[in-house]
């Protein structure tokens, strides 16, 4: 092995240690609990012509794969011989960051002895960005809050303090959000004097012969490994629930010699409400979930990301125009890994996951703003929250193994822990336990889902901002297997409530979330013994459950043992 690879790999892994360490230092430094508690966050180095070429372990597909070609506009609108030390620009824009005005994403250019060599990037959730508040319910991006297109925040150094004060007079939650803008600042700065250390300590000028080696490498090791699968076409489609009707996705992936292409062509049209996905959202989740069967060891980075080709047809729900609706892009793009993998199963049986949950199912809440059916006067005088729980199902079955239970899969954020969520709100959690019974039954049986009970700790009324799916097209199970529990959302009046929109939760009733199970793979007769015994003994299904359902659609029940 030469002295040049081996510096390059020893370079490498320097990379990562660094957009590592820009990541944790966002984490640190954020105010708002979906990123320091939930890592729902990105970071990452970019070549001056805007490829990616590291990403930090620490982050979710949604943000990462998105934002490894939102750079590339930033670059269109300021060319990098235009900026000049201490810049940073910023965008919330749909389609030029991360899918949602949520998502905040913050550029810098770093210069070395007066000439740019990379940029640092960076995402994160706000918690709040004004307009309707959480939730699919607004029909143009208008209604979603405040746009803010590509702009320089910071000018040599210099804070823009109108762009923050026009943030600010838009958003509920002002003091949280002005956190986070400057907790994006904070960590592309670390990020980018740890990558002059790493120049200096290699008397490097730029990085653009190990950026060009390592793109290269990552590249070809991605061809490989498409190359180890069989070539051809597989088709594949699957229902979601859609706002008020039934929606399909469908898809043909090929595999070839020069890579793997995905067409979204026959999937249903976008929608006047915001479950809608803009491109960059919908190529984050497909290549993800390539990735995680195919290459799933190779550096994530424009060289092994560029032999993945995707098309969604434009004006289609994975491919909506502005000024479309999108702040729950999240229900449908997390469902695309499950539509890949049904495709690539075609391709190899027995060796790719069922179903699972899929779309997270963030428990959305506000209040102490004017609500519908209650004295305006009376309800601006609450206590103001907003919080976002971070919850989720169960994954589908995997080869040889159960499915996760209550683990967010494809997103991959944590769950925000419950004492901290009642310490900033009023909100108080009755309950938070296994779902029994939610998992499919297979060979290899489905994650369980969960049940979550809460309610206002003052008896006062609260906005749910409810975002979920798989309520009407559970997970499907394959290859023999079941599919996993619906979901389920309530009132302890035993009223039902709708899984999406914004609806309210009178005082004194307790909201109760039930949350999918994953599908079972295999032939539930086939289950092995030992696998049977430990479900009747852990407690996490029935024992009549166990004894009787295998072989028979599973049964969601709120029984505890």
């Amino acid at each position: 092995m030469s002295q040049q690879v081996i510096q390059s790999q020893v370079i490498w892994n320097r990379l990562i240690s660094v957009v590592e360490e820009q990541a944790q230092a966002l984490i640190r430094t954020a105010f708002g609990t979906a990123t320091r508690e939930a890592g729902d966050l990105s970071a990452g180095v970019f070549l001056p012509d805007g490829r990616m070429i590291a990403q930090a372990v620490t982050g979710t597909p949604g943000h990462v794969n998105s934002m490894a070609e939102s750079v590339k506009h930033f670059l269109r609108e300021f060319p990098l011989d235009t900026l000049q030390p201490g810049d940073v620009l910023l965008t919330n824009d749909p389609w030029k960051g991360t899918g949602h005005l949520y998502d905040i994403t913050m550029v810098t250019p770093v210069f070395h002895h007066q000439r740019p060599v990379a940029l640092f990037a960076s995402t994160l959730h706000v918690i709040d960005i004004g307009g309707l508040g959480p939730g699919p319910d607004g029909q143009q991006i208008w209604h979603e809050g405040l746009f803010l297109p590509i702009l320089k925040f910071i000018h040599a150094g210099r804070l823009d303090q109108t762009v923050l004060n026009i943030v600010k007079a838009n958003v509920r939650e002002p003091a949280q959000v002005e956190g986070d803008f400057l907790a994006l600042v904070a960590c592309n700065d670390v990020g980018a004097r740890r990558l002059l250390t790493l120049l200096d300590e290699f008397a490097l000028t730029d990085l653009l012969e190990v950026g060009e080696y390592i793109l290269t490498r990552s590249e070809q090791a991605m061809l490989e490994a498409v190359r180890s699968w069989p070539a051809g076409s597989w088709e594949s489609e699957l229902w979601v629930d859609g706002y008020d009707r039934p929606l399909r996705l469908q898809a043909k992936l090929t595999l070839g010699h020069d890579g793997i292409h995905v067409d979204f062509a026959g999937s249903a049209g976008f929608v006047a409400k915001g479950i809608n996905v803009v491109k960059a959202y919908t190529d984050a989740y497909t290549s993800f979930g390539i990735r995680c069967l195919i290459g799933a060891d190779i550096p994530n980075n424009a060289g092994s990301l560029g032999v993945i080709k995707i098309d969604a047809p434009e004006g289609s729900i994975l491919n909506a125009p502005y000024p479309a609706a999108v702040t729950s892009r999240h229900i449908i793009g997390q469902m695309l890994p499950d539509v890949v993998f049904n495709c690539l199963r075609q391709a190899r049986p027995g060796e790719v996951p069922a179903e699972g949950a899929s779309c997270l199912w963030n428990i959305q809440l506000s209040g102490g703003h004017i609500l519908p059916e209650y004295d305006a006067v009376h309800t601006l005088t609450q206590p103001r929250f907003s919080i976002t729980s971070f919850s989720t199902g169960g994954t589908g079955a995997r080869p040889r193994l159960d499915g996760l239970s209550t683990t967010s899969f494809p997103s991959g954020v944590r769950n925000v822990s419950l004492e901290i969520l009642e310490s900033i709100s009023p909100v108080v959690f009755w309950r938070k336990e296994y779902r029994q019974d939610s998992g499919g039954a297979g060979q290899q049986r489905g994650g369980l889902g969960q049940v979550i009970e809460l309610s206002h700790g003052q008896d006062l009324p609260m906005e749910l901002g409810a975002a979920w799916d798989r309520i009407h097209f559970p997970a499907q199970g394959a290859e023999g297997g079941l599919s996993g529990a619906p979901g389920r959302v309530t009132l302890s009046t035993g009223e039902t409530l709708s899984g999406k929109g914004r609806q309210i939760v009178p005082p004194g009733s307790h909201l109760i979330v039930e949350t999918p199970g994953g599908g079972g793979l295999g032939n539930p007769r086939e289950r092995p013994a030992a696998s049977v015994a430990r479900d009747l003994t852990h407690q996490l299904i029935s024992p009549q459950a166990a004894a009787t359902s295998y072989g028979h659609p599973a049964q969601s029940t709120n029984k505890t043992e």
